[in-house]
């Protein structure tokens, strides 16, 4: 595993939730149950923040003539992004993992200008600088081994992003562990060694000195959602909005 960089200044925003935590342990549903129940008393909004290349692959395969086998390529592309290699990846598959990041950038832009307006954000995980790798919402470049002139070049590039989406913390990130085996009997079609290396690094990031409360993802969903709502109010209690 590389040295994590230095974290960043801390920016902190004050109407931003997080949720985090391996697949499986219902990051998504939570996080939206939150949207909802925060939704009733002021503006707020869900944002995906993970690298989306699915909803990318999409809309490439709707253009005309070159969408559809482009689409496949870019699928496969992105697949092998998540994946840590040995070797020095080729030149597609850099500039992929490259663009994936500067879409998250983009998603993580949207978030900052709502947050800025005063709606509350409630994301579906959180870009990190401390570990590379799309499986842990890190740089992509850095987890791959991109060792050619431009690899170094977009990596170096790409891991500032990092940094500059990590100077942000926001008010609160809620991180839902969970152990590999559980998180692969709920997503049996992602590999076990993914969920593996998720379990053990994801429970050990700081988010930049964010506040962070963790709960148990394998605890009946009524208790969990009752604990982070409880430690979302207090949160965003000084936000403005």
């Amino acid at each position: 595993m590389l040295q994590s960089p230095p974290l960043p200044r801390p920016h902190p925003l004050p109407g931003v939730i997080a949720v985090t935590g391996c697949d499986g342990a219902g990051k998504s549903t939570l996080s939206e149950d939150i949207n909802t129940h925060l939704h009733a008393m002021r503006p707020t909004q869900w944002l995906y923040l993970g690298q989306s290349s699915g909803n990318i692959a999409e809309w490439i395969r709707s253009l005309p003539l070159i969408g559809q086998p482009f689409g496949r390529y870019l699928v496969r592309k992105a697949n092998q992004a998540h994946s840590k290699k040995t070797t020095d990846p080729d030149l597609a598959t850099t500039v992929v993992i490259y663009i994936l990041s500067h879409w998250r950038a983009h998603k993580f832009r949207r978030m900052l200008k709502l947050s800025r307006r005063g709606v509350v954000v409630v994301t579906d995980r959180y870009p990190q600088a401390e570990v590379p790798g799309f499986y842990f919402d890190g740089a992509g470049l850095g987890a791959v081994n991109a060792d050619s002139w431009l690899g170094r070049k977009l990596a170096a590039r790409e891991q500032r992003l990092y940094q500059w989406m990590a100077s942000y913390v926001p008010a609160l990130v809620i991180r839902l562990n969970i152990d590999a085996d559980t998180a692969h009997r709920r997503k049996p079609d992602h590999k076990l060694s993914m969920l593996q290396d998720k379990v053990a690094i994801i429970p050990a990031l700081k988010f930049n000195g964010a506040r962070i409360l963790d709960l148990d993802g394998r605890d009946p969903y009524d208790q969990v959602l009752a604990a982070a709502l409880h430690e979302v109010s207090e949160a965003i209690s000084g936000a403005p909005g």
